[in-house]
């Protein structure tokens, strides 16, 4: 019975057993089952998603980047296709062994080295960077027959920019080059659809009109999505968005007549700025010397950024936009229109210019024998400093600031360039603001005196003298400069105009204004540029000047051979045409070249040539204006709608390079 029991109780046990361990079997193949449930019903999608993503992903298609072009539609800035051969930096582990292997397939020069170390410098470890652009097909083939040895090197096809006219207008057009960490913090704070257009995209514009419109050339980056093979190459595309191109960028300033100028300038440093008054227009925006922005597209070698930055010319230095003079007698017509509008003095009115004016004990010099009885239109004419001394002094400083303030003096005008500068246009406050030391502080009467020949305080841009010259002969009204005419679109070549704002009536009398503009255009006739003006098919008015570089003693004499080159006089002028309508209005500066008719007026002369009578320099007068020995044009001008462009000769950047 016994055993009987134990059997009973054995087998008891045994079901208990069987009974936990099945029960843990099927709770085991539920937990399996819910898991499957949930992996492949609730997160199917989720799952799904993350399975395809192992397999594929997501290129940003860079756009084609917009090209520039002046106001006839010739091409200032555009690209070009390359293979260029890149270095990932984090994927390579001896980088010196890695470019002498590279070198024995390619050709690598020096220059290419050293533009890389550089690039090396500024930029991530995981950007890639170009070694080598342009290379031949021969050089792609031979690479990729030997890619297995160069980890983190690759061959890319990449769209290039290109400047074809190399340093014409190089100041105005910009250049583009890789984003650097500044600009990269800078779109990490715009709204997550413009970061989003900016993935996959390396470069940025820099300068001048690339920096400006950079949102309309840029375009809208596309997405590819394509299936990646183990090694995270791309081995099939699978979608693909296309990106759509920029639009082009239509300035209104002449390509000819910009490297016209520039041609003129010759070796020496300066700027013009020629405006339609009627509109605001710029047609030409010079600044000598130039530099080449085909240089920065691919990241400038330590050699050439050194030349550009360390040069005494400062030729990455916008001289019409953020270089400031004292505008010398170029400022008398304006002055005499404050006379006029202020009731300050009469135009009737006559004063004897001795060759001097006297005030406090000092002498302040004007023409050497002096000019004897002068009215205002004599004083404009002849340029009489006796008479606007007593005039600046008559006025006094702060009404001077505020009436030259709405011309634009010492103020921002809002071109759609950046770094525009402000100058400085005087006042008792300003000094006030300026200067720490209360004896600094304080303004002197005598410091007014000076002031009234574009001296003293006086310093603006050419862009603002040139926008003043615009606004009156203009009568009075104010059109915001502007570079921009439209843009057009790529596909559709359909242009938009870029409105600006409403033009400003500063409201001067008409009596004053021609008053003022008569006077300027005898100087043309009878005055300062009578010789280079001489012959000319129209009418214009104009102004010279002369302004100090250096302050020179009241007891001493200028003598410019006693003087350093940088310390010497500047070269002015001033003027607009035709008189009766006027369509171009400018200003020019040749620094420290001496006296404006001898320099800057043949220049101004031959500008309105161009745009008015369609006249070209020939040869042998192109060469005088270059050193300053030119008055009107010598022998017969040519035909300037019959020159060809590009110029005869001109090869390209590319091939300059």
């Amino acid at each position: 019975m016994t055993e009987i029991r134990n059997v009973e109780a054995d087998l008891a046990s045994f079901r208990t057993r069987a009974l936990l361990v099945g029960l843990a079997v099927v709770f085991g193949f539920g937990l399996i089952a819910a898991r499957m449930v949930y992996l492949q019903v609730i997160r199917h999608d989720d799952l799904a998603a993350q399975a395809e993503s192992n397999r594929t992903a997501v290129l940003p298609v860079v756009p084609n980047r917009g090209q520039i072009l002046d106001r006839k539609g010739r091409v200032l800035a555009t690209n070009y296709s390359a293979y260029t051969l890149e270095i990932t930096p984090s994927r390579v582990s001896d980088m010196d062994a890695t470019i002498a292997g590279l070198s024995e397939l390619v050709d690598v020069t020096p220059r290419d080295q050293r533009r890389f170390r550089k690039l090396l410098e500024e930029s991530h470890r995981f950007d890639s960077l170009p070694l080598r652009t342009r290379l031949t097909d021969v050089e792609v083939a031979r690479f990729t027959a030997q890619r297995y040895r160069f980890p983190g090197v690759d061959v890319r096809a990449r769209l290039l920019r290109q400047y074809p006219n190399g340093e014409v207008a190089s100041h105005v057009i910009g250049y583009i080059g890789r984003i650097n960490q500044r600009e990269t913090e800078l779109i990490a704070d715009w709204p997550e659809e413009d970061q989003a257009n900016y993935r996959g995209t390396e470069y940025i514009g820099k300068l001048g009109a690339e920096q400006s419109y950079e949102r309309e050339l840029h375009g809208i980056t596309g997405f590819q999505r394509v299936e990646t093979s183990a090694g995270g190459r791309a081995v099939r595309s699978l979608a693909n968005t296309p990106a759509t191109p920029g639009n082009a960028v239509v300035l209104s300033i002449d390509i000819q007549l910009q490297k016209l100028v520039e041609d003129m300038f010759g070796e020496r440093r300066g700027a013009l700025v020629a405006i339609d008054p009627r509109s605001g227009e710029v047609l030409a925006f010079v600044s000598k010397p130039t530099f080449d922005p085909n240089l920065f597209v691919e990241g400038i070698d330590v050699e050439n950024w050194r030349a550009l930055n360390e040069s005494m010319d400062k030729p990455l230095l916008n001289r019409a936009l953020r270089g400031t003079y004292p505008p010398g007698s170029t400022y008398k017509p304006f002055m005499a229109l404050a006379a006029l509008e202020t009731n300050s003095r009469s135009a009737s009115l006559v004063m004897n210019d001795p060759g001097y004016w006297m005030f406090g004990g000092h002498r302040f010099r004007s023409h050497g024998d002096g000019l004897g009885p002068v009215d205002m239109h004599r004083a404009i004419v002849k340029s009489s400093n006796t008479y606007f001394y007593s005039l600046a002094n008559d006025m006094g400083v702060d009404a001077m600031h505020d009436f030259m303030k709405p011309l634009g003096f010492g103020q921002i005008t809002g071109i759609d360039l950046k770094g525009e500068v402000r100058g400085v246009l005087p006042s008792q406050a300003w000094k006030r603001n300026t200067y720490k030391r209360p004896e600094q502080q304080r303004w002197y009467a005598g410091e007014t005196i000076s002031l009234g020949i574009g001296q003293g305080y006086n310093n603006f841009t050419m862009l603002q003298l040139a926008h003043a010259m615009a606004t009156l002969a203009n009568g009075g009204v104010k059109y915001k400069p502007h570079l921009t005419m439209a843009t057009e679109n790529v596909i559709t070549r359909e242009r938009v105009a870029l409105p600006g704002p409403p033009p400003e009536n500063l409201g001067f009398k008409p009596e004053h204004v021609r008053l003022v503009l008569n006077a300027m255009q005898a100087v043309t006739t009878e005055g300062t540029s009578t010789r280079v003006f001489a012959g000319a098919g129209y009418a214009s008015g104009g102004k010279t000047g002369t302004a100090q570089a250096v302050t020179i003693g009241q007891k001493e004499r200028y003598d410019a051979r006693r003087l350093e080159e940088h310390q010497r006089d500047h070269s002015l002028y001033v003027a607009f045409a035709p008189v009766d309508a006027p369509r171009v209005a400018l200003a020019v500066i040749v620094e420290n070249a001496g006296f404006g008719a001898a320099h800057a007026a043949p220049i101004a002369r031959r500008v309105f040539d161009y745009l008015l009578m369609d006249q070209y320099p020939n040869p042998q007068d192109l060469a005088a204006v270059r050193v300053g020995q030119a008055g009107a044009p010598i022998g017969t001008p040519l035909k300037a709608s019959e020159q060809p462009w590009p110029p005869e000769g001109q090869t390209g950047a590319i091939a300059a390079q």
